[in-house]
């Protein structure tokens, strides 16, 4: 499978994680995104993450469904 590298500017750091994958494209709903997440199908920074809530930062990576998504301001 083919990975595809997306870089996102977040306009007002912190952002939730779930709000990223939604906002992204990645889960067609919020609720979608938070079942992404707690179900554990979601990296931050090469590890698990499985709070929806999590803030996301500059330098902060994604990694979900062949998306790795990159935080910049």
């Amino acid at each position: 499978m083919t990975e595809h590298t997306t870089t996102v500017v977040l306009d007002h750091p912190p952002t939730e994680l779930y709000k990223i994958l939604k906002f992204e494209g990645l889960a067609s709903s919020g609720a979608e995104a938070k079942q992404f997440i707690s179900d554990g199908l979601v990296l931050v920074n090469g590890e698990i993450e499985t709070r929806k809530r999590k803030k996301i930062v500059t330098g902060d990576t994604i990694v979900f469904d062949n998306h790795i998504l990159t935080i910049t301001e």
